[in-house]
């Protein structure tokens, strides 16, 4: 039932304008109407690069597969993470094949992720049904992301890394015109039965009393090895855009590139106080049409 749910709301929803369907999924979630002619929050700025800010070349930096060619090519090989295999449908997996860890995901959504850390307890059936699900969703349709509309569906395995932390902590820096502004850190993102933590500090590494989405970590996270060198490789991967959050990880002081965010929680989840969407709106100059 929740399928078909989901086919119908899929295909009603892609009758709408993307103007339209944002702006009622921006009042719903919001709670309050977007301000196109004079968008002032990051949420409403985000909603209005959707819109009026369109490239092409997004979609490649979007996918999981493309991306690392764009990446290695700003920063060299060095800060990638090592692709073990890639695959169109998930009947093409050679589970025997991979080594007894490995990452596997989608390459054009957020969220189809499975995590194998013992192959010998790997439950197969369940990873492949991730999988599918994830390849059946259209990320562009449920938020109007138009960089994934086009982005070619695959299953991509990865190298699997962590840190000293047994988990794999994510740095997620807010960059405008190509300066990092703001970050903030996810922690506990793989401990079952356990709420993911965001934690938000500026580029002096001062904790931000704000929260978006997850709550803090009740113990702040710690500045990390070669931090200057996150900002460094964050600057260099944002140059020429007005907003991309660049996503990192740092494993012994080994910097790792994670992903390209043109939309934070697609511009859907409030701050909290309401007054940092305002302070990240002003952070975001919107290019002229």
């Amino acid at each position: 039932m929740k399928k078909i749910f989901r086919i119908l709301f899929d295909w009603v929803s892609s009758l709408l304008p993307d103007k339209v369907y944002l702006s009622l999924l921006f009042r719903r979630r919001m709670g309050y109407w977007m301000d196109w002619g004079n968008p002032r929050t990051f949420n409403e700025k985000l909603q209005w690069l959707k819109v009026y800010d369109r490239h092409s070349e997004y979609t490649q930096l979007v996918d999981k597969v493309g991306v690392k060619n764009y990446v290695a090519e700003k920063i060299g090989n060095s800060h990638i993470i090592p692709t073990l295999a890639v695959y169109n449908r998930v009947d093409e997996i050679d589970f025997d094949s991979l080594p007894d860890q490995f990452v596997m995901k989608c390459s054009h959504d957020s969220g189809g992720v499975v995590v194998c850390r013992d192959k010998s307890q790997l439950d197969r059936g369940n990873a492949i049904k991730i999988l599918e699900k994830g390849l059946a969703e259209s990320f562009y349709l449920q938020s109007r992301e138009y960089p994934y509309k086009n982005v070619l569906r695959r299953i991509i395995v990865e190298k699997y890394i962590e840190d000293e932390s047994g988990e794999l902590v994510d740095y997620k820096f807010f960059c405008f015109d190509g300066v990092p502004k703001f970050l903030f850190v996810a922690t506990d993102r793989m401990k079952k039965n356990t709420d993911t933590k965001f934690d938000f500090f500026d580029m002096e590494w001062n904790h931000l009393p704000l929260k978006n989405g997850h709550p803090n970590n009740p113990h702040t996270p710690q500045m990390p090895q070669n931090f200057d060198l996150m900002k460094e490789i964050a600057t260099a991967l944002s140059l020429g855009f007005p907003h991309v959050r660049v996503d990192l990880y740092n494993v012994k002081g080994k910097i790792y590139f994670g992903e390209l965010t043109f939309f934070h929680w697609s511009g859907l989840v409030p701050f909290e106080p309401m007054e940092w969407d305002y302070k990240f709106g002003d952070m975001l100059t919107l290019p002229k049409l």
